[in-house]
């Protein structure tokens, strides 16, 4: 019991570690010379930084992924207080109910960011606010490890939900 108790709060952490990343660095979409997130755009060659702010047509759209992930991300680590403070409230052969609900909820923020960064990347891309053309980008890293984060997640959310408290 107590390895597995030590896989889950390791998992657990693992997605926050996840979430923090992937809602802070500046790698959601990348090219040759510029880097983007829902925070700003970099030019790598200038090592130059623009706030991406309310003068972008698509602003909405970001602040919507902005306000989801750092939604994620406190849930996350809500879900692993509620999941200490029940380890040692709950009675043998409770489930962990609460915290699985929370961690269901941080899995559907992020999955909620996601989509909308997925769906609204190409208009936010192509508008003129740039300082450098940067439609010609794909997908960075943090852009991935927000997927993981989802899938992970997701599974912690249902690993609680199943788990009960043992001797």
């Amino acid at each position: 019991m107590l390895i597995l108790l030590a896989f889950i709060i390791v998992f657990h952490i693992t997605s926050a570690a996840l979430l923090f990343i992937s809602t802070i660095d500046n790698a959601w979409w990348v090219g040759d010379n510029f880097s983007t997130d829902v925070w700003r755009m970099c030019a790598t060659n200038t090592s130059t930084c623009m706030a991406i702010t309310d003068q972008f047509r698509e602003y909405q759209s970001i602040q919507a992924v902005q306000a989801t992930m750092i939604l994620s991300t406190i849930f996350c680590c809500v879900a692993f207080l509620v999941f200490i403070l029940q380890l040692f409230r709950l009675k043998q052969g409770e489930r962990f109910v609460l915290t699985s609900i929370i961690q269901l909820l941080s899995c559907l923020c992020v999955m909620i960011a996601v989509s909308i960064y997925t769906d609204r990347h190409e208009e936010l891309h192509k508008s003129h606010e740039y300082s450098i053309e940067v439609s010609e980008g794909r997908y960075g890293y943090s852009f991935v490890l927000a997927w993981i984060a989802f899938a992970f997640t997701l599974i912690s959310g249902v690993m609680y939900l199943i788990l009960r408290k043992r001797k």
